[in-house]
């Protein structure tokens, strides 16, 4: 399977690493990447991951074999009503959206009689960089690709999405989207809710930069996805709400626990909540190697 014509709409690191690793499979033959600011296009363009730049997306379509929407979850409102009028009919739409809900809701809205050819999917991978620049072919190489094909989705559009995906290297997954944006909220986002609640925190002390200057592998480990891009992740934060309000609330229980056993001095009980937290992990860990 060949793709002609592939639109990146939000060249950063989703959207160009997917270009990238495309191209490296042999399995794309042209790169048009659209996006507000020259400057990163440029970069794009300079770097390979594009093979052309247009900041109308209108013009962009024309011809479109795929169009991957690699945008914060919050411009794909903007972005699908944008290119609708302009899809040809046999153009197949995806996205790399961190959230699902909302984003098949929108693409029913706006897409009107092409959300046939609307395949939903995240690529569980991603870095704290952002930017053409960060983009890499390698990213997806045997990582999950959650896709949520909807009743009318068509299934050759699926099937090329699914394609393009292997081709990266990705293990696809079929999920529903309440399904997914539920999974997600636990392990992807409160974990970033944790890191940058975690680095405010510290950089809110008045003595934030004396004690930032002592701070070593374990800190840096833990607060390395605060580095994210904050749009992104405001729109993921209010896009899943529902979810990771509730997600939040069960970290809030965990952390008020620990908090009654260390005033009340109880080490035996400390000890065993570790324990039972170190052991989840490697269990976690072992299964993910397994698979």
């Amino acid at each position: 399977m060949s793709i002609n014509k592939l639109v990146i709409i939000g060249v950063g690191l989703i959207g160009g690493s997917f270009a990238l690793a495309l191209k490296k499979a042999g399995m794309v033959k042209r790169v048009v990447g659209v996006g507000r600011t020259r400057k990163n296009l440029n970069t794009a363009l300079k770097l390979g991951v594009i093979d052309e730049l247009s900041l109308d997306a209108a013009l962009a379509m024309r011809d479109a074999d795929m169009v991957l929407i690699g945008t914060p979850v919050g411009q794909m409102p903007g972005v699908m009503k944008a290119i609708a009028p302009h899809l040809g009919a046999k153009t197949i739409v995806t996205d790399g959206g961190s959230t699902k809900q909302d984003v098949v809701a929108c693409a029913r809205k706006y897409l009107g009689a092409h959300f046939a050819n609307f395949v939903p999917a995240h690529p569980m991978a991603g870095t704290e960089n952002s930017g053409a620049a960060a983009a890499f072919a390698e990213l997806y190489r045997g990582r999950k690709v959650i896709v949520v094909p909807q009743p009318e989705t068509s299934p050759r559009a699926v099937r090329v999405v699914r394609a393009a995906w292997t081709a990266c290297g990705a293990n696809v997954v079929r999920l529903r989207a309440r399904e997914h944006d539920e999974i997600l909220a636990a392990v992807s986002h409160l974990p970033h809710v944790a890191a940058f609640a975690l680095m405010g925190t510290l950089a809110n002390r008045k003595d934030a930069k004396r004690i930032l200057g002592f701070s070593a592998g374990g800190l840096r480990d833990t607060v390395r996805i605060s580095g994210s891009s904050p749009e992104m992740w405001r729109d993921i934060f209010l896009a899943n709400r529902s979810a990771l309000l509730a997600d939040i609330d069960k970290y809030l229980h965990e952390i008020k626990l620990l908090r009654a056993l260390l005033q009340r001095k109880d080490g035996d009980a400390l000890q065993a909540r570790f324990e039972h937290a170190r052991h989840a992990r490697e269990r976690w860990l072992v299964k993910a190697k397994r698979d």
